[in-house]
């Protein structure tokens, strides 16, 4: 763990994203650290094996970043993400997982996280995911961000009772969940398509 600090009391170099390393194999935190530490603008802070310690971790170090798998003992990275946003609310939650399954990106996106990328991206890739997160933006593995409307629009499907998704939604919140689906914030979701935030998080509800 780094131990400068800046004026503003956080841990690390004030000009480099702060990053917590969660996953529960210690191998891939290895790995990890090697790789982000290489790049000039990145820095780990802490590391942790469990949801609880990184809620921990978050709490005291305020990372910009905290990148954490989804499956781990004691309680997943989902249903740790409450937890997290209270803890350390200016934190983005990258979720870097091997489950490719649409519906635990869905998840994800609706309990809070700011991406989804899947471990056996690319080390690029990576590094993009978390520099876009870090300037607010949400970021979707790309193989996944196709399941991921098309899992939208089921959801929508189901929620209208078997009506197609295009007889129960107007054109708007049809658009909204593309948005969404591409990986777009709330606040960016509503710039592209002059909304208000508000309205953007009522269609979002609709399909959680």
């Amino acid at each position: 763990m780094a131990d400068k600090v800046d004026k503003a009391g956080k841990p690390g170099d004030p000009e480099k994203i702060g990053i917590i390393l969660v996953d529960d194999h210690a191998v891939v935190r290895t790995g990890l650290r090697f790789m982000l530490e290489a790049e000039p603008d990145l820095v780990v802070l802490a590391e942790a094996a469990t949801a609880a310690e990184a809620v921990e971790r978050a709490a005291e170090l305020k990372p910009d970043v905290l990148l954490l798998d989804i499956t781990m003992p004691g309680g997943g990275g989902i249903g740790a993400l409450e937890r997290l946003r209270r803890a350390s609310p200016e934190t983005r939650v990258l979720m870097l997982t091997m489950h490719d399954d649409p519906e635990y990106l869905r998840v994800a996106l609706v309990s809070g996280a700011a991406g989804f990328i899947l471990k056996n991206a690319v080390s690029a890739e990576l590094l993009t995911a978390i520099r876009t997160v870090h300037q607010g933006r949400t970021y979707v593995d790309p193989t996944l961000a196709g399941a991921a409307l098309r899992g939208i629009l089921a959801a929508a499907e189901r929620a209208g009772a078997g009506d197609r998704p295009t007889d129960r939604l107007s054109r708007r919140e049809i658009e909204v969940l593309r948005q969404l689906a591409l990986g777009y914030t709330n606040k960016e979701i509503a710039n592209r398509l002059e909304l208000s935030v508000k309205s953007v998080e009522t269609y979002r509800a609709r399909v959680s």
